[in-house]
């Protein structure tokens, strides 16, 4: 079956996290509303795939999937890793994908 050149509809964006040094150690009273909100994003339609960077453990990216980058921006905001201060920073990227389960510029 062939696939459209371009789904404007259905663009991928990266989410990064950097987090602080002691992020592991930190997380715990914070994980399980975190992990809620992954899972309503991803029951949303939203959200890909999330994880956390390992060796070291220093960031985490998470794959969105819409016409906006609008709910991986919400879902920043509403973190509460990022709301109580375990996210340094956060930054937001368009990902054009040639290849994979639901890539925008298929080759």
């Amino acid at each position: 079956m062939a696939r459209d050149i371009l789904d404007v509809s259905a663009m991928h964006f990266l989410l990064f996290y950097n987090v602080v040094d002691d992020y592991v150690d930190r997380r715990g009273p914070f994980r399980a509303e975190h992990l809620s909100l992954i899972q309503k994003a991803a029951d949303r339609g939203e959200l890909v795939m999330a994880g956390a960077l390992a060796d070291p453990p220093d960031g985490a990216v998470l794959v969105f999937r819409g016409p906006s980058p609008q709910p991986a921006e919400s879902f920043a905001e509403a973190d509460p890793y990022v709301r109580n201060g375990l996210v340094k920073s956060w930054r937001l990227r368009k990902w054009n994908t040639v290849i994979g389960d639901g890539a925008t510029f298929p080759t």
